[in-house]
């Protein structure tokens, strides 16, 4: 089996019952999805990309930063659970840094010109201001520009 499909493929062990869930065993340094890639298909991984029935997302998201901070937010999330196993990897946190500070950074601007996301950054000057916002059915008031 050459470098690059030992690290796409996924292991299942050998005689696996029926009905019993498994995960494939994910090989150090494996091939990745970019971000926004791996929101609409719900994993960062190829190897992992295992559609029911065969039935592929390939939706695509609309460029808004609330997509984009949806798509890092995930990345984040599926590196931070990819080194809970394997924190060996170098490359894999290097880019989990990246992610995390693109979050970061991503989330301070958008808050900034569209308030907060989340209750805990919700207190401005002083001020609770998370019940003042727009809620998510008050259509007209959450359209970005």
């Amino acid at each position: 089996m050459e470098e690059a499909e030992r690290r796409c493929c996924g292991v299942l062990p050998a005689m696996a019952p029926l009905a019993n869930p498994y995960v494939p065993f994910q090989q150090t340094d494996p091939v990745r999805y970019e971000a926004r890639r791996g929101l609409i298909r719900g994993t960062l991984y190829p190897c992992l990309d295992l559609p029911f029935m065969d039935m592929v997302n390939e939706t695509e998201l609309s460029d808004t930063a609330l997509h984009e901070l949806q798509a890092l937010g995930f990345a984040v999330q599926e590196l931070g659970l990819y080194l809970d196993t394997h924190s060996e990897d170098e490359q894999a946190a290097e880019l989990f840094r990246q992610y995390a500070e693109l979050y970061k950074e991503g989330m301070e601007q958008y808050q900034n010109s569209c308030g907060a996301l989340r209750q805990v950054g919700s207190v401005k000057n002083g001020e609770y201001t998370w019940i003042h916002a727009p809620w998510p059915w008050e259509l007209a008031a959450n359209q970005e520009d």
